[in-house]
């Protein structure tokens, strides 16, 4: 038996485990909390972008009313091919799969400080930990890199086309709300985006686990290829549903940045990870991000929301874990709230 590629999460957290297990004597039920519907995401074919005007304009409109009305959608015909799709996969499975130690030292892989994490540092109860690792890598990593490896040259071809997804679906939304911008191209840079490969290893704490905790991202857009394990939740109409996982399809999400601009019309909605307790799952996610000096502000008046710039926010989040245990987001950021 070589030595497990899974973090020590049992070990680090074990205050929290005896907690539930407590828990579980004394007859909490928790098993409701994950009794949630599947169900199908608005499927988007994307090939109608490059048909007739009546076409290319009804999918537009079809991407602004998801993005308004769920915050998320998921895309086929993306043009991001099966086989970049595949290899990345394959290259980050490897990468999962070498022993921890070897994850943690940081010379091993080349990207930078600080770009492997694993569980939640801050987490106070179960409920605040996540069970995942990632490699959080900035696009920058990727292209600057003198590492010559199949990972390293997958992953630069999978961001090149994710970012370029990024920026024309960015493109639409903004055109659907009466802009026609350069904003996206001018402050989302490949120095700001990033890259977050996901494993969920399988948990024998499932379903009282969180694979990711309930959150809302903090860009503009994140789009996500994931497997067919399935494990992703959002909150739409003030319930939680599970999303049915379709190998052929892109997820597109709307981040908190998004939702500021557009004044409150696009949604940034809360999702999270559940575990599984016989099944790792792997995901990756790249976030079209802009530079923390970018300022965000409504493109309509009167703003909802008031203006701020993308490192303001950050903090803020950042503050807000740190003294709560979890992220607030844009309600500190609303108008009435001076």
């Amino acid at each position: 038996m070589g030595e497990s590629p899974d973090p020590p999460f049992e070990e680090t957290y074990k205050k929290l485990f005896d907690d539930i297990r407590i828990a579980k004597a004394s007859n909490i039920n928790y098993h409701n909390l994950f009794v949630v519907e599947e169900c199908e995401l608005p499927l988007i074919d994307l090939e109608l972008l490059y048909g007739g005007d009546f076409e290319m304009e009804e999918c537009k409109r079809k991407i602004a009313k998801a993005s308004q009305e769920w915050g998320f959608f998921q895309v086929v015909n993306h043009g991001i091919s099966h086989d970049i799709l595949t290899k990345m996969r394959m290259e980050q499975i490897k990468l999962f799969k070498k022993p921890f130690h070897e994850k943690m030292n940081e010379k091993n892989h080349k990207f930078s400080k600080g770009s492997y994490r694993w569980g939640t540092p801050s987490a106070t109860c179960l409920q605040q930990l996540s069970w995942s690792e990632a490699f959080h890598v900035p696009l920058t990593d990727i292209s600057n890199s003198s590492d010559l490896s199949s990972l390293s040259s997958t992953m630069e071809q999978f961001a090149t086309t994710l970012s370029e997804l990024a920026h024309k679906l960015a493109r639409i939304l903004s055109e659907k709300m009466g802009y026609k911008s350069k904003y996206f191209r001018e402050t989302c840079l490949p120095s700001t985006c990033y890259l977050r490969m996901n494993r969920y290893p399988a948990c024998p704490l499932s379903p009282q686990v969180f694979g990711l905790m309930p959150h809302t991202d903090s860009d503009f857009l994140t789009i996500l290829h994931q497997d067919d394990i399935g494990g992703l939740q959002l909150i739409r109409d003030g319930k939680w549903i599970s999303v049915k996982p379709n190998p052929q399809a892109l997820i597109i999400n709307i981040g908190d940045l998004f939702q500021a601009w557009s004044n409150g019309v696009y949604k940034s909605v809360e999702h999270r990870v559940v575990t599984n307790k016989a099944k790792e799952r792997f995901s990756t996610a790249f976030f079209l991000c802009p530079s923390y000096d970018t300022e965000i502000r409504s493109c309509f008046e009167p703003p909802v929301y008031r203006r701020f710039t993308f490192r303001e926010f950050r903090q803020q989040v950042q503050e807000d874990v740190k003294n709560f245990g979890y992220k607030v987001g844009l309600p500190r950021f609303l108008v009435s709230s001076h």
